[in-house]
């Protein structure tokens, strides 16, 4: 579906331009626009024409609401993230400031030093949970490199919790990420990321996060082993 006029229009309303379409995804439309002599990157929530409409709504504001202060809360807690510019949860848009990087994804093997940065990524992590911050969705493809920082983007399925499962899912997305686009490269930047994560959370925390995630990692190949039974 071509979603460019209705973006537009939400833009047109709180005063900024389209610049470029950036990505489409299930849950969101991001593009590039001037908004008050900013250069910012605009978050569309889109309606799902399935669920009611007042419920829809309802639920794409709270979403939008949510995301702006995981966004305020990470940066204040000492996590590089795009700083948020606007929030219109009537609109179901919010504006952060246009962060000039490439994903991580995209440039991890010509890094000089892979495993610092998975050591501060580690320990980014680590703040979001001491702080009962879940990001939903860490992966090497929500990091942006920009010269030797690393910036944590896209909050879009976060949520504030201090549950253990939470947390390891987090750090399960992130292993999964590496082994699916760069295997060769798991067990040393793995083992990279959870010093970082220690540094923050002791070395306690970063066993029973390890547990957790060895778990989540049995059930689902319990999962899979009972489809390929049916």
């Amino acid at each position: 579906m071509n979603y460019y006029g209705e973006v537009e229009e939400a833009l047109r309303r709180i005063g900024a331009r389209l610049r470029e379409m950036l990505s489409i995804g299930a849950e969101a439309v991001l593009a590039r626009c001037y908004w008050r002599g900013f250069e910012a990157v605009a978050k569309y929530r889109l309606p799902k024409p399935y669920r009611d409409g007042l419920l829809d709504k309802l639920l794409r504001s709270r979403r939008t609401v949510l995301e702006a202060k995981l966004l305020v809360e990470s940066k204040r807690v000492g996590v590089p993230t795009p700083s948020l510019l606007y929030v219109n949860p009537d609109l179901h848009i919010l504006l952060t400031d246009f962060i000039p990087g490439v994903k991580l994804r995209d440039v991890l093997t010509k890094l000089q030093e892979p495993k610092d940065i998975f050591r501060r990524i580690g320990v980014y992590a680590g703040l979001l949970h001491e702080r009962g911050i879940v990001h939903g969705d860490l992966t090497t493809s929500n990091m942006l490199v920009v010269g030797n920082r690393i910036f944590v983007i896209d909050f879009g399925l976060g949520d504030f919790s201090n549950e253990l499962e939470q947390h390891g899912v987090d750090v399960h997305l992130m292993l999964r990420s590496l082994e699916s686009t760069h295997p060769s490269l798991v067990q040393p930047l793995y083992a990279a990321f959870l010093e970082g994560y220690a540094e923050v959370r002791g070395d306690d925390m970063r066993r029973a996060v390890e547990v957790k995630v060895k778990e989540i990692r049995r059930r689902g190949r319990y999962v899979v082993e009972r489809r390929l039974r049916r």
